[in-house]
């Protein structure tokens, strides 16, 4: 009854409200990156088992983050250093940013390596772009980034508030936005092969970011949306430029 209570006077609370709308907008935001490899890895997956592995991949990071939400004392604990080596301090979390921009760097790489240079299978390979992949693979992998940001996201929502149940609500807030969003910017994604190699290129810079970060070199999250935003715009540019050339020709 005094949990109930005690969620009754946060309803009631409008700088909760407050905090919960900003945390929402700040998952959101850090849930972009999550949200564009889901929808590259999905696009390998065959096309009617698409919007599943997608459900599926986001539902279990909704899963992961509520359960790490119930261990906060541990996440916490992830911050304290536990070795040493090369002049620098590593914790927990720094292991786990860096193994998991070694990931996505490998991903990223080995995606674009597919597209440019295409299997034996020749022209159904090129148009493919990629070489199929499992629903199982597709969600396995899905799942093992999302460690890495769910940690990443729950760890800045501590830093924004110590109300578990106003943490709970944004992580549920954001990621069933993030579902919405999945289905149409992976089919937007599938229609532009230029979008893909660009959207691979953002996943690269993530992971270059994450290992930085768990090296140390902490790099603001602003200058890298900003260059996402900058190079998508150059890209809308270039898409608009082509289709006007192809109705000059027609």
């Amino acid at each position: 009854m005094s949990a109930l209570a005690g969620i009754g006077a946060l309803a009631a609370d409008p700088a909760a409200w407050v905090a919960l709308l900003t945390l929402v907008v700040m998952e959101i935001v850090l849930g972009i990156d999550n949200l564009v490899f889901v929808s590259i890895v999905s696009n390998r997956v065959a096309e009617a088992e698409r919007p599943l592995a997608q459900r599926w991949g986001l539902v279990l990071a909704l899963l992961m983050r509520l359960a790490l939400l119930f261990v906060l004392a541990w996440i916490i604990s992830l911050t304290q250093p536990v070795l040493r080596a090369f002049g620098h301090d590593f914790s927990w979390k720094d292991m786990i940013l860096i193994a998991g921009g070694l990931f996505l760097v490998y991903k990223a790489t080995t995606e674009m390596h597919e597209r440019i240079e295409p299997g034996d299978d020749g022209a159904s390979s090129a148009r493919a772009g990629a070489s199929p992949l499992g629903l199982g693979g597709a969600i396995a992998q899905i799942c093992a980034l999302n460690i890495v940001f769910s940690l990443d996201s729950i760890i800045t929502a501590i830093g924004m508030t110590t109300q578990v149940p106003i943490m709970m609500a944004a992580v549920v807030v954001s990621v069933g936005l993030m579902i919405v969003a999945a289905g149409p910017l992976s089919r937007f994604i599938a229609r532009k092969p230029t979008i893909v190699m660009l959207a691979l290129g953002f996943l690269l810079m993530i992971g270059m970011t994450l290992i930085a970060d768990g090296f140390g070199l902490h790099v603001p999250k602003g200058y890298i949306y900003s260059a996402m935003v900058f190079s998508g715009f150059v890209e809308a540019m270039n898409q608009l430029a082509r289709r006007s050339r192809s109705g000059i020709r027609a």
